[in-house]
């Protein structure tokens, strides 16, 4: 089959888009032909190199997929020879500390087949197209665990959205206006800062012109008049993180679900303590939380955002926008030139 893989760390040009065995499944797994496949900085992170993650060469990167079954090694379970299927791309064990994930840990999306276990398949509403469910699992079923499952984000409450312009950040800010909630949604750029007026944000900061915590200060007020917002959404870590514990108003919660731009960041331990604030983290997804976010595609209430759709032998093409920051949304891989429409097949 044809993939997209690498057998070393580094940068993009260690990317090889070339032939590799048929994966076969294994027993109690299935063997699907990708038909679309969305792009996270997940590939980025697995390509470069993560401390702690040991990947296995040669590696396709590539975690959210949708597939149509083709094999099936042991029974399957509401499903049949033929059918499309979501899978979801994390696997984890309790009893036995085990933890996998499709393009990380294990071989990805970004090819012609890949392997599932039959558990990790969830059925796709007649009325969600291949593309919009793919944009799902890693994006939008973190943002939705961040906000709902673990941040109880309310109708009515406000929240700041940091990093509001990608993948998790727009699916955030999606999900935060499907329950209701006042959105700010902060960017770098008033260009990106337009797009998020435009897709429905109640107001936005250009953290280029303006300090976080001043902008809060500016907008809402001081802590200790009813300031700030009810929950802050903070993925990035880095720089950013003291700005928004001092952004965060009394008995609010800060939720976090990454550290794309540092992991050790500085703290002002004052602010937590003052406020009363829950700092609340979550890690990835389950099942449960994917299943919700398609529900929402399917009755209408939720669209992903969508910024570019490419054939699979350009998929090298699609993570340079990734790594560039040049996307607004997701990007999202089909299997051809012809799945590119989005219809659900």
């Amino acid at each position: 089959m044809k993939a997209h893989y690498f057998e070393e760390h580094g940068g993009p040009e260690v990317m090889i888009w070339g032939e590799l065995p048929d994966p076969e499944p294994q027993p109690g797994w299935v063997l699907l032909k990708m038909q679309a496949a969305s792009l996270n900085y997940l590939d980025v992170f697995t390509r470069r190199g993560m401390p702690g993650i040991k990947v296995r060469f040669p590696m396709v990167t590539g975690g959210d997929c949708v597939g149509r079954i083709v094999a099936s090694n042991g029974p399957l379970k509401g499903f049949t020879i033929g059918d499309r299927a979501l899978i979801n791309p994390a696997h984890v064990d309790d009893r036995k500390g085990y933890f996998e994930m499709m393009g990380e840990t294990r071989p990805g999306a970004l090819a012609e087949y890949v392997t599932a276990r039959a558990e990790q398949l969830i059925p796709i509403p007649d009325n969600v197209t291949d593309i919009e469910a793919a944009a799902l699992p890693v994006a939008y079923a973190t943002a939705w665990r961040m906000m709902v499952t673990r941040g109880r984000l309310c109708a009515g409450e406000s929240v700041l959205i940091l990093g509001a312009s990608g993948g998790v950040g727009t699916a955030a800010l999606l999900i935060a206006k499907s329950l209701g909630a006042h959105v700010t949604a902060a960017a770098g750029s008033a260009e990106k800062c337009a797009r998020l007026t435009a897709l429905g944000a109640d107001a936005t900061l250009d953290y280029s012109v303006e300090a976080i915590h001043k902008f809060t200060l500016r907008t809402t007020g001081s802590m200790f008049n009813g300031g700030g917002f009810d929950a802050v959404v903070n993925f990035t870590g880095g720089d950013t993180w003291v700005p928004s514990i001092k952004s965060v108003k009394r008995g609010g919660r800060l939720l976090t679900c990454g550290a794309t731009a540092g992991y050790e960041p500085s703290t002002d331990i004052r602010y937590i303590y003052m406020a009363e604030m829950d700092i609340r983290g979550s890690t990835g997804f389950s099942r449960d939380d994917i299943v919700a976010c398609l529900d929402l595609v399917s009755r209408g209430t939720l669209k992903p955002e969508i910024d570019t759709v490419l054939p699979l032998e350009r998929a090298v093409e699609g993570v340079a926008l990734l790594e560039e920051r040049r996307v607004f949304g997701k990007v999202v891989i089909t299997a051809d030139a012809a799945g590119s429409s989005g219809t659900a097949q």
